[in-house]
């Protein structure tokens, strides 16, 4: 009577393996899929999008802090490799994050990292090089985002560094 059921319940047991495997590697581009398509409704592809400082009626992300602004660019290297240009906000914390389709983290830079200056990237492939004058941030998947973040503090600063913030750019070579 046992060995009947043998078979089946190996069986199940393998496809439930299976689809719990499927749905692991499945998720991180699932979401980031997600994140790119709120971002695109936004604005075009290689081009960043600048939010409005958060409130609770405005929360496009998860839980996103009140006090940072924010500006997203849904990036694509198909076609060739992708520049980021991000001004420095005197006086105030700022960080720039490249994340691949896989939501992997392909760079972080800060104004920490930057000592002031601006920050100067070549999103790139494996078969393109970054133009002179661009550091290289090799990302695994053509597709990402490209995400700044600036502490306003306090929040009457919030149209100075805007007006700073715009003049960032993420566009296709």
């Amino acid at each position: 009577m046992m060995r009947r059921w043998l078979f089946p319940i190996v069986a199940g047991g393998l496809v439930a393996l299976g689809a719990y495997q499927a749905t692991l590697l499945a998720t991180p581009y699932a979401l980031m899929q997600a994140a790119m398509n709120k971002i695109g409704d936004r604005g075009p592809e290689n081009q960043f999008a600048f939010s409005p400082m958060t409130t609770a009626a405005n929360q496009t992300i998860v839980r996103p802090s009140p006090d940072l602004a924010y500006a997203a660019c849904a990036f694509n290297v198909s076609k060739g490799p992708v520049l980021v240009d991000v001004q420095p906000v005197p006086d105030h914390y700022w960080s720039v994050s490249i994340f691949d389709a896989r939501t992997d983290v392909a760079a972080v830079r800060s104004d920490r990292d930057t000592k002031g200056k601006a920050a100067r990237l070549a999103l790139v492939n494996a078969g393109q090089t970054a133009p002179a004058g661009y550091e290289p941030v090799r990302v695994g998947y053509d597709r990402g985002l490209v995400l700044i973040r600036i502490l306003v503090a306090p929040a009457s600063t919030f149209p100075t560094i805007d007006a700073i913030r715009r003049k960032s750019t993420c566009k296709q070579v």
